[in-house]
């Protein structure tokens, strides 16, 4: 028994001897290990086990600002904590959760984490193109509202409308199309218009796209037609349109009498020229025409309505390019032109992205017409399809751009009137479009 008791108290002995060589042996392995090895921290130093400080959160947890379990929170400067310590480390102590290889690589990552984030800059407005000028003077005078009424020809009429819908003629077809002013019922029995050959369907907006359908037989993409002695493609596009507006014939004939009555060539600038056919009209009258449109697509459909009505011969240069850069650079050129026809979409993009928004360029665009207008016997037509505007707000634009030139500033509404299966009826009259049109004379 005695000899058992002084065995115990000389084995607790030897372990009181060999516990502060374990203790020097693992203070030798922190401080090769660095700041981040578990155990107890040196002073000045936090062990990874300790409670967080302030700002930052424990794992599964998330505070005010920062991020939550897994994903890597930033400071209000915008760097990432993820794989840093918030302390700085002494030298030679690698980061938490970072690799203990002192290599370049390790550093360049390291380094990368420590730079801010690049600053986002915001886009700035795009200067203006010129300033509109200020006019002076006595603005010219008015005549208001004045309807344009286009009727029924050989090639094309308005039958009937309503309920939302239009059905027209155009050369051999009868085609129905969305109209949003037909707001009354239709005046012709279902069967009438049952037998179209064909109908739009799909967006009803002015620019929506769709699809035809071909009630009998398919058709084809074109067809022949022919208005004031100019011929041209009819074609079904996927915007509902069918390469004319009818109701431009107001203008188109106003304008062939005037260019006839000229005594002498006249220049006429088509600009946003479409499909040409308004070209082709005063070309044959005798004016000398400069036809700009952003559409290449345009551009060649024109070419073919040339080329139907052998035409080529015509004075007209055809352009693709942004209506407002083609201006602004005849303005510099101190080009001059007699009538200028403008029909400016509401919205559209030039060939190299540019951007055209009806409201905002307007006074722009018919500030620079102002200036390459001839001084003497010109005029100016503009036309301008599906906004939310009365034509007051273009009549009263018009006159004050062409302030201190005189002249005679009429605007309103061009229309269609209804006539029938045969055109011998005289029917409603179905509102289309805007319209202003100053003269100097």
């Amino acid at each position: 028994m005695l000899f058992g008791l002084a065995f115990v108290r000389i084995f607790v002995r030897f372990l009181e001897i060999k516990k502060p060589d374990r203790d020097v042996k693992d203070k030798n392995r922190r401080q090769k290990k660095g700041p981040a090895a578990t155990g107890p921290a040196r002073p000045g130093e936090r062990s990874r086990a300790s409670a967080p400080r302030t700002g930052q959160s424990r794992e599964g947890q998330s505070r005010e600002g920062q991020s939550p379990k897994g994903q890597a929170p930033k400071d209000p400067k915008g760097q990432s904590f993820k794989g840093q310590s918030r302390s700085e480390p002494k030298a030679g102590a690698t980061h938490a959760g970072a690799s203990r290889s002192s290599g370049p690589a390790s550093k360049a990552a390291v380094s990368r984490e420590m730079q801010p984030r690049p600053v986002k800059v915001e886009p700035q407005p795009a200067e203006p193109l010129r300033k509109i000028a200020a006019h002076t003077g006595e603005k010219p005078a008015e005549r208001v509202p004045v309807i344009l009424e286009t009727a029924g020809t050989n090639d094309y009429r308005l039958i009937d409308s309503g309920t939302g819908e239009k059905l027209e003629q155009y050369g051999p077809y009868r085609i129905v199309r969305p109209e949003a002013q037909a707001l009354w019922p239709r005046s012709l029995p279902a069967q009438v218009w049952d037998n179209a050959d064909a109908v739009f369907t799909g967006d009803t907006d002015e620019d929506g796209m769709g699809r035809w359908r071909f009630p009998g037989a398919a058709l084809g993409e074109t067809w022949p037609m022919r208005l004031l002695d100019t011929d041209f493609h009819g074609r079904f596009t996927a915007f509902r349109h069918v390469g004319v507006f009818p109701e431009q014939l107001a203008h188109w004939s106003w304008m062939k009498a005037r260019i006839e009555a000229a005594g002498r060539p006249l220049k006429v600038l088509n600009l946003f020229g479409y499909t040409g056919v308004a070209s082709l009209v005063a070309a044959r009258a005798g004016a000398e025409v400069t036809h700009v449109d952003a559409s290449k697509k345009a551009i060649g459909w024109a070419r073919e309505n040339q080329a139907l009505g052998r035409a080529e011969k015509l004075p007209i240069r055809w352009i693709c390019e942004d209506a407002m850069k083609f201006i602004l650079r005849e303005e510099r050129r101190g080009s001059r032109y007699d009538i200028i026809l403008a029909d400016p979409p509401k919205f559209g993009r030039g060939p190299n992205g540019e951007v055209w928004q009806l409201f905002e360029g307007l006074p722009l665009m018919l500030d620079i017409c102002r200036e390459i207008l001839a001084p003497k016997e010109s005029a100016l037509v503009l036309t301008a399809y599906s906004i939310r505007a009365s034509f007051y707000s273009i009549h009263e634009l018009v006159r004050e751009t062409m302030r201190g030139r005189g002249g005679l500033v009429e605007s309103g509404e061009l229309v269609i009137r209804e006539g029938g299966l045969d055109g011998s009826v005289r029917g409603r009259a179905l509102s289309t479009s805007l319209f202003s049109r100053w003269t100097s004379a």
